[in-house]
């Protein structure tokens, strides 16, 4: 691996015991008020620290690059790996197999508080490890990822302060690249049980295909590697949800009745195979007609404003 060549530039605030303010946003348009999981934390920044943020995260991005760190299926904040383009590499996948009489899986996993759970010297461990990071770039992440503080403010309200031991701060600028850097592993360790991941931020998803008769030993598969992955976010202290893991079996429209009805072993919960799935804003039917997708389209259109 290349020798870091990174010269970040002086820290323009303070980045010991810097306190910012989290603004609690809406999750739904009719959720529980009185929860706090009905809202969405967003971290503020001043304009100068998102500036700041801005050469650091250029300057990585374009060292990830030229040293080809970054996985071809891991997408999100950098050129041609987008929403979009990771929707079409699914389908792109999945359409040739359903074209062959194949079944496909498409599975999408569900990470509880992702970008809150994050450890910091764990996350300090990957970049030196994993991406060549040193000298000053290190010294620089470690005081950027600890000792601040936080509080939140809303309307003319404000708590107290309290301190920041983990996780990325989402509505920063470097917090998405920072997730991406902490699951070096995981695309790897699915592949190992010969089935495709594709992950976009903090939303993976795996998939498989078979031949028909081959349903009950590609559901196993899926199941063993889907508690492998279970295991590596625990010992990364990411939280896998199996409750609202969603299973979708795909074939052609003249196969239809051969797709498999059973649950599907989730960890220690049973999740039976769903019609259609919301994958990044697209929704996904078991015929892979997009026919869900054009309905929920239309209907937006004609929605009452």
């Amino acid at each position: 691996m290349a020798s870091c060549p990174l010269k970040f530039p002086p820290p323009l605030v303070p980045q010991k015991n810097l306190s910012m303010y989290v603004t609690p946003l809406l999750k739904k348009a009719d959720p529980d008020l009185a929860k706090a999981k009905s809202y969405r934390p967003i971290s503020n920044f001043s304009i100068i620290s998102k500036q700041h943020d801005r050469l650091v995260c250029k300057q990585l991005v374009k060292y990830l690059k030229d040293n080809d760190l970054l996985q071809d299926l891991q997408s999100a904040y950098r050129a041609h790996h987008s929403m979009e383009t990771t929707v079409l590499k699914v389908l792109s996948d999945i359409l040739p197999a359903l074209d062959t009489g194949d079944l496909a899986v498409p599975t999408l996993l569900d990470l509880s508080a992702a970008f809150d759970s994050i450890d910091h010297n764990t996350l300090l461990q990957w970049l030196q490890m994993s991406y060549g990071l040193s000298g000053n770039v290190m010294n620089w992440f470690a005081s950027y990822l600890r000792d601040h503080a936080q509080h939140v403010r809303f309307s003319t309200t404000s708590s107290l302060s309290s301190a920041v031991y983990y996780g990325v701060l989402p509505g920063s600028v470097l917090g998405p690249i920072l997730f991406l850097l902490y699951t070096p592993d995981l695309l790897q360790l699915i592949k190992r049980h010969h089935l495709t991941p594709h992950a976009y931020v903090d939303n993976t998803q795996i998939y498989g295909f078979c031949r028909p008769h081959e349903v009950d030993r590609l559901a196993d598969r899926l199941s063993v590697c889907i508690d492998k992955t279970s295991t590596w976010m625990k010992s990364n202290r990411l939280q896998l949800k199996p409750t609202k893991t969603e299973v979708l079996w795909c074939s052609s429209s003249r196969c239809q009745h051969q797709i498999p009805t059973g649950p599907i072993r989730v960890g220690n919960n049973s999740v039976l195979p769903v019609s259609q799935v919301r994958d990044l804003g697209v929704h996904l039917d078991a015929d892979a007609t997009m026919t869900a997708h054009v309905t929920a389209t239309i209907g937006k259109c004609f929605s009452a404003p």
